[in-house]
């Protein structure tokens, strides 16, 4: 069979129209696109000097035991039999206490992680935004190579944070 230009021309035709009809509906209207620093909308929160006190206390007690496992490791074979022992239960201690700092964070982190996300949620709600993304990682991931400054809702939702 040949294709002639009589044979193609309601195909064409309905080609056209099938594409027209596709335009409009592949071009939507413009959405609303937000940028927030969380550790703003994180410091804002009346428990964060609580969570940072405690990760403070964290730091020291297990930086101390840390080192003291880093000296008899720092032996190496020289270490005596005493010293694997105590070697033990050093690693044995800041296991313990290493789990009671990460339950104790999480117990206070999760309501100021809760807080935040509803800020946000309910200003973006509120604002008529569609996307709301952490600036930071937008940046480091590479997602987002530029945002106007004017797209930072940082000081909206830092309102909201409670």
């Amino acid at each position: 069979m040949k294709i002639t230009p009589k044979a193609l021309a309601p195909i064409a035709l309905i080609a056209a129209f099938g594409l027209g009809t596709l335009a409009p509906n592949a071009q939507t209207s413009g959405q609303k696109v937000g940028f927030v620093n969380v550790d703003t909308l994180f410091a804002a929160h009346p428990s964060d000097k609580d969570i940072k006190a405690l990760q403070a206390t964290a730091n020291k007690e297990l930086g101390d035991l840390d080192a003291r496992i880093k000296a008899i490791d720092a032996k190496g074979n020289a270490a005596t039999a005493a010293d694997k022992t105590q070697r033990e239960q050093l690693v044995s201690t800041i296991n313990a206490k290493a789990k009671s700092f990460n339950d104790q964070m999480s117990a206070k982190a999760t309501p100021v992680e809760n807080s935040v996300d509803k800020a946000l949620s309910d200003y973006a709600k509120a604002n008529g935004f569609a996307i709301i993304m952490d600036r930071a990682i937008a940046q480091q991931s590479g997602l987002v190579v530029y945002a106007d400054n004017s797209t930072d809702v940082t000081d909206g939702v830092k309102k909201n944070v409670k």
